[in-house]
């Protein structure tokens, strides 16, 4: 099947997975319920104001991880990369973690202070493996690599040390925190979002060509003109940042940024100018259905989509180190 007719069905897909999405789960009318009664409002309420919304911020967040992981994997030229490679998860989870522990509770223009505490603890993380690889000169993407690795390893000892100086209550909303989640009341915090998300999407994808000259290494890009220092500089900020909005937003949601780019290369290729739009569908579409499959599955509770996602992505990355070593990678 044409690659194209391939990415026509994954957006197919994906508008059917979001029309449908926000009805799974809702109460059905009864023989005795009057249409226009107080219950039918609050239905309507609820799904406006919490069920499309979360809709919507899951496809969006899911497109960022897949997109920040094809990135990642592309430029480190490493299979197992992520979003959260450079620590931007880590910085994101201390910020928040900080906030919750100090008890603040205030928000600016409609944002949840603990969004804007995690975006600058993922700016922070950001700004210490940039400031970590100047300092050594001739810095490569394993430096890097490393780098983001010792920042992220650091902050997570960090928030361990303030979760455990918690009280029960503060020690409750950090975990929930860091579960992954994307509940959220209106539209608000999406609108907030999407600037980031838009202008980190526009960067990447006015750059599947760079990628793909990436992804074969260094020396092979120099020698067909790619401005290889440039390129990686403006691939990593415009995903950090918009992968710290996201993260702020909603936690940390492992494994998407992995699973997504290695399905959707068995989809359509390692081509990035396929690659790029088949895995921005891919990945909020298969985040929207997670999140779905999260509150529906013991409802009335909720599964944390955060927890849903790693115990599919650990079974895949064991699949990807056994068939990975089989073919002697």
């Amino acid at each position: 099947m044409r690659r194209a007719t391939l990415l026509a069905l994954l957006a197919a897909l994906a508008v059917v997975v979001m029309l449908t999405a926000p009805f799974v789960g809702m109460r059905a009318l009864g023989p005795g319920d009057v249409l226009g009664s107080a219950a039918d409002a609050v239905e309507s309420g609820i799904f406006w104001q919490l069920r499309v919304p979360r809709v919507l911020l899951a496809f969006v967040v899911g497109a960022v991880l897949g997109l920040g992981g094809m990135v990642f994997q592309a430029v480190f030229r490493n299979p197992l990369a992520t979003p959260f490679t450079l620590g931007v998860s880590s910085g994101a989870a201390l910020g928040a973690t900080l906030f919750v522990r100090l008890g603040l509770t205030f928000t600016v223009i409609g944002l949840a202070g603990v969004s804007l505490f995690a975006f600058a603890g993922a700016l922070l993380a950001i700004g210490l493996v940039y400031a970590l690889t100047r300092l050594r000169s001739g810095s490569t993407d394993a430096t890097m690599l490393l780098a983001g690795v010792a920042v992220s390893f650091s902050f997570s000892s960090l928030i361990l040390f303030v979760h455990y100086t918690s009280d029960m209550a503060q020690s409750f909303n950090i975990l929930r925190w860091l579960m992954g989640r994307l509940e959220i009341v209106g539209m608000r915090p999406l609108l907030g979002l999407l600037p980031l998300t838009v202008l980190g999407g526009a960067v990447v994808m006015l750059r599947l060509r760079e990628l793909d000259l990436l992804a074969l290494g260094e020396d092979l890009a120099l020698s067909r003109g790619a401005d290889v220092r440039r390129d990686r500089r403006l691939l990593f900020g415009a995903v950090s940042l918009a992968v710290g909005g996201a993260v702020a937003v909603c936690g940390p949601i492992g494994f998407v940024g992995m699973m997504a780019p290695h399905i959707c290369r068995m989809i359509v290729g390692p081509d990035h100018r396929w690659l790029g739009p088949a895995t921005l569908l891919f990945g909020g579409t298969f985040l929207v259905l997670c999140d779905t499959l999260a509150r529906t599955l013991i409802a009335p509770a909720e599964i944390p989509v955060g927890v849903l996602t790693s115990l599919l992505g650990g079974p895949f990355f064991i699949w990807l180190l056994v068939t990975g070593t089989r073919r002697g990678a």
